[in-house]
């Protein structure tokens, strides 16, 4: 007989952890619907479908209107801020995707859902199930029972916890887990707005329950209480018999047990696979549904549902239809070039074109180390051309060389998805890809910074099609992934034609929608040009000093050994530094240097940076602590991993730079992430110190002084700031002089350092808490130094409210060259989620901004050495900063140029500087 095993969820707990998980990085489609509730939703429920096989599962909703609690105390949860707007519109969606899983949704009119959960929990319990209730509210504890458990999802990951009576009785030191309601009732709960008794915690709450057994034990004998405590429990005997009804679980909801109800069902894929398609949960679908078979004919229209239509009766279709097309639903000519005849038509053609589009086939991701399997071009839609490439080299480079002219025509449009890959494949077969160029995956990042951008998603939600994707040819990643080589030809022209061909078909597309948002100077004189200035750097590469970092390596690992030991000193005992567990156990319960230590979710002490940085000053063993971190995070990320990265055939470090990741338009690096480079302290400096120009070259760096500092004077048209760097005064200085109302010749170290934090702090929105904590100062004195702030810079405080206020207006906000950044919770009505979005309106122009003129300044200087004919090379962008390796000869008219470039690469109203230096390595230059 199966197991009788019954999941019960809240699902409004889930619906909200699910959204605040995504808060930083939302998941948004391209209709600009955010989906981080539906998609962590659908996440959560697939998680426990699968780990847990229910045999019975019900999903518990808080009916709209007021329940029971709400009729017997007005100001229940009045404080709670408004339902973020987000929520709001996913839960018709989650309802209707539940209702696709064939489980059914319990709501009851006047009561919660944790009230109907603890109801049909203790039916179940009587009828011999085993219930699980899946929620991270701690209130549930009260219905654990032997048969009756919490399954709480834990924080941060998809792992979950199972709680149940000893579980429950251990958490709040209980006899039994009903007395979690004494506890409540006692401490009250401010997310509910339960009063409970004033100046009772949950440490008293429990001490009380402990003692007495229950509330109403309690108030029968506050003569054994002393003090204040009597006086506040007898002062409040109604309150807190008050809380505790409000605090308590029903478990008499009218709702009738039916287990046949909730027994658990099939999947209704079709209805299913509608919502995802809609939601544009692609990945998602094919993970729960498996990937099916495309039925879509050119003679038969498919179903498209609106998820806010009724949806069809699911006895309507017995096929599965997808709202995509895909090759074999539509007429297409794609050709095999596989001899002379063909080729030579097909160059001629591409030598003869205003433009065409076209991709590399390779034998791997890198393009530094990657061989051609083949080329495909597409110079009209639906009609394709791929051209196998011979394995020998030889060949291969005499095949490839034949499109030589076509592809270095300095007069045609080249048109790709990641061009950047393809020129750098070709140019490890002689080819400079010259001309304009189209880049499809860079136009829709302007368009939509912070979606997916490749190819396969882009086809699907610009021309609904399906892409033959790659594991279709050379199957799941792994040890018996094939190489495009062992592709038979015949698959492999299909799927490589589609790509140069669905390319063409996306610049068609995005062309317009640049044209309709304002975004091609952004595209066609900025980004476009970038391309080829980081495809160069990339295929330079930077040198690594193997040697230095080796010595690096020694002096580290011998630095971690002298901190632990000076760490076992201040324990006085050894233990495994490495165990956060560890760590907080001598921290919190040997030391005892935080009486109010919080722990994670788990039971262990947290000792994260965040907190060990404010328990600093409290004992000298924390700051070893933090030390020992930080210098074992740069022995395993840099000195130990760089030699690896090394390429055997160049001796270099090709770092990738990536210019469609960061939403504020900042190019990042990868593989290694060379921008993260700790340089605040001497261990950190010194890796730079391995990174070394090519022979009988020297290393130059230049670097933009306070750019954002300057933009935000630039864009507020501060009178005070603008006077201050035109005047070419220290800027942190003379705001320290400003603020504090003083000379600039007595402002002091420390006044300067705070005068710096607030500085840069209020371009990120700091707040006076944030202020605060970081320059460790009394709350006071950070609101003092923030007010002072905007006396002296006022329209700064204006920009900061302007730029708001234009958020709200267009629902975007835009950096000096038109850069988008969309903020679609601006007007949320939830503080939380709107401050957010108000942060970003201020600092997104400024940093975006900051993004374009380095951008700018790169393709100039670039232009600039290739017209003089350098030999100089740009090697390394790292945010605001450009480094060179340089011919000795060359040096001064490097640095006039790069100088000239980055100061003049855009006009604000204070001037741009750039500092450089020279030396045999990065430390020295830098």
């Amino acid at each position: 007989m199966q197991e009788k095993k019954l999941f019960l969820l809240d699902a409004y707990a889930l619906i909200y952890r699910s959204y605040y998980a995504f808060i930083k990085n939302p998941r948004i489609n391209s209709k600009g619907v955010n989906t981080s509730a539906i998609f962590g939703f659908v996440n959560t429920l697939e998680d426990v479908l699968k780990k847990e096989n229910p045999s019975h599962i019900a999903v518990g909703f808080d009916p709209s209107g007021p329940t029971f609690r709400h009729e017997a105390y007005e100001l229940y949860k009045a404080q709670r801020e408004e339902t973020p707007e987000v929520i709001r519109q996913s839960v018709p969606i989650i309802k209707e995707i539940i209702k696709a899983y064939n489980i059914p949704i319990i709501e009851v009119p006047g009561f919660e859902a944790d009230d109907v959960i603890g109801t049909l929990a203790k039916l179940a319990e009587k009828e011999g199930f085993d219930t699980y209730m899946m929620t991270p509210d701690k209130d549930y504890g009260q219905l654990v029972s032997p048969h009756i458990f919490i399954y709480k999802p834990k924080f941060g990951g998809g792992d979950f916890e199972v709680r149940g009576v000893e579980e429950i009785k251990q958490k709040f030191s209980i006899e039994r887990p009903e007395q979690v309601i004494d506890i409540l009732g006692l401490m009250g709960d401010a997310s509910d707005n339960i009063p409970g008794c004033p100046g009772v915690g949950e440490k008293t709450a429990i001490k009380l329950v402990n003692e007495f057994g229950s509330i109403e034990n309690l108030l029968c004998c506050t003569d054994q209480l002393k003090g204040a405590l009597r006086k506040k429990v007898e002062e409040n005997k109604q309150q807190i018999e008050f809380s505790k009804f409000l605090a308590t679980i029903k478990t008499d909801v009218p709702i009738i047990f039916n287990e046949k109800e909730l027994l658990r069902e099939a999947i209704n894929e079709i209805r299913l696979r509608e919502i995802f398609e809609e939601l544009e949960f692609r990945n998602l679908a094919d993970r729960v549904l498996g990937t099916t078979v495309n039925k879509t004919t050119v003679s038969k229209t498919p179903i498209q549902a609106s998820l806010f239509d009724v949806f069809p009766d699911e006895n309507t279709e017995e096929e599965k239809y997808s709202i995509l097309s895909e090759l074999k639903t539509i007429e297409h000519d794609y050709q095999i070039i596989d001899n002379e005849n063909k080729i030579s038509d097909l160059i001629t053609e591409l030598e003869n074109a205003e433009y065409f589009a076209f991709d590399t086939e390779t034998t791997g991701i890198d393009p530094i180390s990657a061989e051609l399997v083949g080329m495909s071009f597409a110079l009209q839609e639906n009609k394709a051309f791929y051209v196998p490439i011979p394995t020998e080299r030889d060949k291969a480079n005499q095949l490839v060389n034949k499109f030589k002219n076509a592809l270095e025509n300095t007069n045609s449009l080249k048109i790709g998805q990641n061009i950047k890959y393809d020129y750098i494949v070709l140019r490890n077969y002689g080819i400079t890809v010259k001309g304009k160029f189209f880049d499809t995956m860079v136009a829709h990042y302007l368009l939509q910074p912070e979606q997916r951008h490749n190819m396969d998603y882009l086809a699907e939600i610009y021309l609904k099609y399906k892409t033959v994707h790659i594991e279709e040819l050379i199957g799941p990643k792994g040890k018996n992934q094939l190489s495009m080589r062992q592709v038979p030809i015949e698959k492999i022209s299909e799927y490589a034609a589609e790509d140069a061909d669905i390319t063409l078909k996306l610049k068609n597309v995005f062309e317009k929608e640049l044209k309709k948002e304002g975004l091609e100077p952004l595209f066609y004189s900025i980004e476009m040009p970038l391309i080829r200035v980081l495809a160069e750097m990339e295929i330079t590469g930077v040198r690594v000093d193997t040697e230095a970092l080796r010595q690096s390596s020694i002096l580290l690992t011998e630095k971690v050994l002298q901190l632990e030991q000076e760490i076992y000193q201040l324990a006085g005992t050894e233990f495994n530094v490495s165990s956060a567990r560890q760590v907080g156990e001598v921290l919190f319960e040997r030391l005892k240097i935080d009486e109010k230590a919080k722990k994670t979710k788990t039971g262990q002490y947290s000792t994260t940076e965040e907190i060990l940085e404010k328990l600093r000053s409290k004992h000298p063993i924390v700051g070893k602590i933090l030390e020992q971190r930080g210098v074992k995070k740069l022995l395993s990320t840099y000195v130990n991993a760089l030699p690896e990265l090394i390429n055997p055939k160049t001796g270099k470090i090709h770092t990738s730079f990536n210019q469609t990741v960061t939403a504020t338009g900042r190019l990042s690096s990868s593989n290694p992430n060379l921008q993260n480079i700790p340089i605040r302290d001497s261990e950190g400096r010194e890796i730079r110190r391995a990174f070394i120009p090519d022979d009988r070259c020297l290393f130059f760096s230049a670097d933009y002084s306070q750019i954002e500092l300057r933009i935000m004077a630039d864009l507020s048209e501060d009178p005070n700031m603008i006077e201050a760097f035109t005047s070419g005064k220290d800027i942190h200085a003379a705001t320290a002089a400003k603020i504090y109302k003083i000379p600039i010749e007595e402002v002091t170290p420390n006044m300067r350092r705070k005068a710096k934090t607030a500085n840069f702090g209020i371009i990120y929105g700091i707040s006076v808490f944030g202020l605060s904590d970081r320059l460790n100062i009394p709350r006071s004195e950070a609101k003092e130094l923030i007010n002072g702030y905007f006396e002296t810079y006022p329209h700064i405080k204006e920009y900061m409210d302007k730029s708001i206020q234009i958020a709200r207006e267009k629902g975007y906000v835009e950096t000096i060259s038109g850069r988008k950044r969309m903020l679609p919770d601006i007007n949320s009505k939830n503080s939380i989620v709107r401050g957010y979005a108000e942060r970003n309106a201020i600092n997104a122009p400024i940093q975006g901004s900051a993004a374009d003129i380095i951008k700018i300044a790169m393709v100039r200087i670039f232009d600039r050495f290739e017209k003089n004919g350098l030999k100089a090379r740009m090697i390394l962008q790292v945010h605001d900063e450009l480094n060179f390796s340089v011919p000795e000869n060359e040096i001064e008219i490097v640095e006039h140029i790069v100088k000239e470039e980055m100061e003049n690469a855009y006009q604000l109203k204070v001037p741009l500087i750039a500092d450089s230096g020279i030396g045999k390595n990065w430390l020295e230059a830098h």
